[in-house]
C-alpha cells in the first residue's frame, strides 16, 4: 500500500503547478539570478590582450583551464569577471567541514545550533576570500607570464587579484540568495548551470568533427548510446540505497500503549557524492597548473612528474583511482555519515537494530555495513571518472562530458526535482486543509438549530 504522500506525488500535474503561486515565484527568481551570473561570464577583466588569450587557453586547457573551466562555464576561456567561478567557495566549504569533524572546538561550535552554524558560515566566508586571493594572484602572475596583458606590472595583478576575488563573492551571495529565496540549493545550480552552458558548444563540435569526416559514423552513434547509459546508471547508483532496520519497543504515553514500530536507515552507496571526485581532480591538477602558472619553465623534478602523471597515462589513471577511493572512505567516515552519532541518535530515541545492542555494539555494526557498500560505491565513482579519461587519450574518442560533470549534473537536478515536488505536496496539503476548513464552516452554518421539545 502507497502512502499518502506518495500518493498525491503521483497525481502531482501541471494543473497543481500552475495554482502553486509562490512555487513559480520562486523558480522565477532563480532563473533571474542564473541569468545575471550568465552575463557576469562575458564580461571580460580589464587589461586583457583578448587576440592571444585564446591561444594561451589552448595551452592550459589540460591544466588549471581543465576543471576550472567546468565550474566557470566558460568564463575562464573568456577571462570574465567570475573565471574563478563558485571554486574557492566549494574547497572552502569542503575544508570547513573536515576540520569541524577533525577539531573539538569547531566540532562544539556545530553542536551550538544557529549561532554555531552563522560561526561556521562566517569562517568558510574568509576561508572563501583567502583561496580567491591566492587563486587570483596565481591567475595574474599566469597571464603576465603568457603575454596577455596589455601593460603587465602591480597595477594589472591588483586590478585582476580585485576584479576576481570580487566576481566570486558576488557568486557566493548570489547562491546563498537562491538557497533562501529560490529554488534548489545555490551554488549547485550555479555549477550546474556552467557546466550545461557548455555542453551546446562540445555538441555542435563534436558534430562538425563528423560532418568533416575526421569521426566516423559508427563513432558518433557509439558515443551517443554511451552518453546516456552512463547517465542512466549515475542516476541508479545515486538512487540506491541499503536499508538497515531500526525497531522500536513498545512504549506508553499517559493512559495510551503504543505498540513497538519498525523503520529502516538509509544508507547510500554513494554517501560522500561528488566530493571524492573534486578532490582528486584538483590534486592531479595541481602539478600541471604550477607549470603554467610558471610560464612553463619547470625544472628537471617537474618535468619528470608531467611526463609520468599526465593526463591518460597509467600512473595518473592509478592515483586519480587510489584518491576517488581514500576520499570516498575519509569525507563518509568524517563527515557525511559518522556512525557514533547515529548510534548515539538511535540509542537516545529508544531504536536498535535486531540482533544488535545499542551503543558500541551498534556502532561497529554501522561501520561494517558501510565500510561494504563504500566498495560499491567508490568502484562506481572511480569507473564515472576514469570512462572519459581512458575514452579521450587510448581510444581518442571525443568524450568531452566528463564524470565529475556528469556527477553534478545528474545530483543536482535530481535533488531540484525533489524540491519542486516538496513545495507541490506542501501547496496541495494546504489546499486540502482550507477545503476541510470551509465544509465545517459550511456544515456549521447550515445546521439548524435545534427547538426544545414541546411540554405536554
Amino acid at each position: 500500500m502507497a502512502s499518502a504522500a506518495e500518493q498525491m506525488a503521483a497525481n502531482l500535474s501541471w494543473g497543481a503547478f500552475g495554482k502553486a503561486t509562490e512555487l513559480r515565484q520562486r523558480i522565477w527568481f532563480t532563473i533571474g539570478l542564473l541569468i545575471i551570473y550568465r552575463l557576469g561570464t562575458y564580461i571580460p577583466v580589464p587589461g586583457i590582450d583578448g587576440a592571444a588569450l585564446r591561444n594561451f587557453m589552448e595551452q592550459a586547457q589540460s591544466g588549471i583551464g581543465g576543471i576550472l573551466s567546468m565550474f566557470t562555464g566558460g568564463a575562464l576561456g573568456r577571462m570574465g569577471v567570475f573565471a574563478l567561478g563558485i571554486m574557492p567557495y566549494i574547497s572552502a566549504s569542503i575544508i570547513v567541514q573536515l576540520m569541524t569533524s577533525m577539531v573539538p572546538a569547531l566540532e562544539q561550535m556545530k553542536k551550538e545550533g544557529e549561532q554555531g552554524r552563522k560561526k561556521i558560515n562566517q569562517y568558510t566566508r574568509y576561508g572563501t576570500v583567502a583561496l580567491a586571493l591566492f587563486q587570483a594572484y596565481g591567475l595574474a602572475k599566469s597571464l603576465e607570464a603568457g603575454g596577455l596583458a596589455h601593460d603587465p606590472g602591480l597595477f594589472f595583478q591588483a586590478s585582476v587579484v580585485i576584479t576576481l576575488v570580487g566576481g566570486t563573492m558576488f557568486l557566493m551571495w548570489l547562491g546563498e540568495q537562491i538557497t533562501a529565496r529560490g529554488i534548489g540549493n545555490g551554488i549547485s545550480l550555479i555549477i550546474f548551470v556552467g557546466i550545461v552552458a557548455e555542453i551546446p558548444a562540445a555538441l555542435a563540435n563534436f558534430f562538425a568533427q563528423g560532418r568533416s569526416g575526421a569521426i566516423s559514423t559508427p563513432v558518433i552513434l557509439g558515443v551517443i548510446v554511451m552518453v546516456v547509459s552512463v547517465i542512466a546508471f549515475v542516476v541508479f547508483m545515486e538512487r540506491a540505497l541499503r536499508k538497515i532496520r531500526i525497531q522500536y519497543p513498545r512504549r506508553q504515553v499517559g493512559m495510551k500503549i503504543y505498540d513497538g514500530q519498525s523503520s529502516h536507515l538509509p544508507i547510500k552507496v554513494n554517501p560522500a557524492g561528488v566530493i571524492p571526485a573534486i578532490f582528486a581532480s584538483s590534486l592531479l591538477l595541481l602539478p600541471i597548473t604550477i607549470s603554467t602558472f610558471s610560464g612553463n619553465q619547470t625544472g628537471p623534478i617537474m618535468s619528470t612528474i608531467l611526463a609520468y602523471f599526465g593526463p591518460g597515462q597509467p600512473l595518473y589513471l592509478l592515483f586519480f583511482t587510489a584518491m576517488i577511493v581514500f576520499f570516498a572512505y575519509f569525507y563518509t567516515q568524517n563527515v557525511s555519515f559518522k556512525s557514533d552519532e547515529v548510534a548515539d541518535n538511535l540509542k537516545n530515541q529508544g531504536g536498535f537494530i535486531p540482533g544488535i545492542r545499542p551503543g558500541k555494539r551498534t556502532e561497529e555494526y554501522l561501520d561494517y555495513v558501510v565500510n561494504r557498500v563504500l566498495v560499491i560505491g567508490s568502484a562506481y565513482l572511480a569507473a564515472v571518472c576514469l570512462l572519459p579519461e581512458i575514452l579521450r587519450n587510448q581510444w581518442s574518442v571525443p568524450f568531452y562530458f566528463g564524470g565529475t560533470s556528469v556527477l553534478i549534473v545528474v545530483s543536482v537536478t535530481m535533488d531540484t526535482i525533489n524540491q519542486v515536488q516538496s513545495h507541490l505536496l506542501a501547496h496541495q496539503y494546504e489546499g486540502l486543509i482550507e477545503k476541510s476548513q470551509l465544509r465545517g464552516k459550511r456544515k456549521t452554518g447550515s445546521a439548524k438549530p435545534r427547538r426544545a421539545p414541546s411540554r405536554r
